[in-house]
């Protein structure tokens, strides 16, 4: 595992936070390249002051090689079960952004892309109901691996699910397109919403939010290096 790797990892963190995407919570993960079978994970401290030494590694049963004293995210599961069922996941997102949890509790409202950088919702994000698996009774989290096979199957082969009452956890075959995905999962919730204030929604068909995907995505290395120097700056 490179160095450089971990550091784009703390570089997610902090880039998700100056964008309100995360605040004190969330968190971010990358599937290790070098085995399938493990993931890098910060430890459970707020995503905008995560630095390298912070960063443990797991593996697919969300048990930390070397805890060494620090204490693992609650919801590390829901990384654990997506890399299991997913092959293609290189990266993981998972926040409780302010624009997207209205599609997370409102009866009835579908997150579909309907600007040009959200292309990658397709036909829109699936949404995980918790009570169905845990009862009307838990406190929403993802804390073992039935419940983190459970969302892994909601999200299905999609590239966005939300949770009921929770929040939204975004995969990627990179962290830095994991980024570009959970940021503009943010920015199309707002633009939609204010849409839906105007009047009749004219969502992307599913064709032009492929084409837009591969477009966009394949550019990803723009807002990366801009919110990477950005977050650095911020943070001194």
């Amino acid at each position: 595992m490179e160095r450089s790797q971990l550091e784009d990892l703390v570089a997610a963190n902090r880039i998700l936070a100056a964008h309100g995407v995360i605040d004190a919570y969330g968190h971010v993960s990358l599937r290790s390249p070098d085995n399938p079978n493990r993931f890098f994970l910060a430890r459970a401290i707020a995503p905008e002051t995560v630095q390298i030494e912070d960063i443990l590694e797991y593996d697919l049963d969300a048990k930390p090689v070397d805890a060494n004293g620090r204490d693992s995210v609650n919801e590390r599961f829901i990384h654990s079960e997506i890399y299991r069922a997913r092959a293609d996941v290189m990266a993981v997102v998972h926040h409780h952004s302010p624009a997207v949890l209205p599609f997370c509790i409102a009866r009835g409202a579908r997150l579909r892309p309907v600007c040009h950088m959200s292309g990658f919702l397709g036909g829109g994000a699936p949404l995980f109901e918790i009570r169905d698996h845990a009862g009307d009774a838990s406190d929403l989290l993802i804390r073992n691996r039935g419940l983190g096979a459970a969302l892994a199957r909601t999200l299905g082969l999609e590239r966005v699910v939300l949770m009921r009452g929770h929040g939204c956890t975004v995969v990627a075959e990179s962290t830095r397109v994991a980024v570009y995905r959970a940021v503009y999962t943010e920015v199309n919730a707002r633009l939609l919403q204010q849409a839906l204030a105007l009047g009749e929604v004219n969502y992307l068909t599913p064709a032009e939010a492929d084409a837009t995907r591969i477009t966009n995505e394949g550019q990803a290395e723009r807002p990366w290096n801009l919110w990477r120097q950005q977050a650095q700056e911020a943070s001194g």
